[in-house]
């Protein structure tokens, strides 16, 4: 399954790298990219753990970036 969200209030491209590493990482995602220039996040990952993968990821960008919010694209 693909998840696309975005990363309202990104403020810089190592932090979006920081944030990509991350959430790569994470059990049942195959792979993860965020792009900085359209604050876009990617996620491709195992179907049934989705919904606990962007959970995931949410936290993870908030550690990264305390002002980013993480809404739908």
């Amino acid at each position: 399954m693909k998840k696309v969200c975005r990363l309202d209030g990104l403020g810089c491209a190592s932090c979006a790298a920081k944030i990509e590493n991350a959430v790569a990482k994470l059990p049942g995602v195959s792979s993860a990219s965020v792009n900085f220039m359209t604050t876009k996040m990617t996620i491709e990952g195992d179907d049934a753990k989705m919904d606990e993968i962007m959970d995931k990821a949410a936290e993870i960008a908030k550690k990264v970036e305390p002002d980013v919010v993480v809404r739908k694209a």
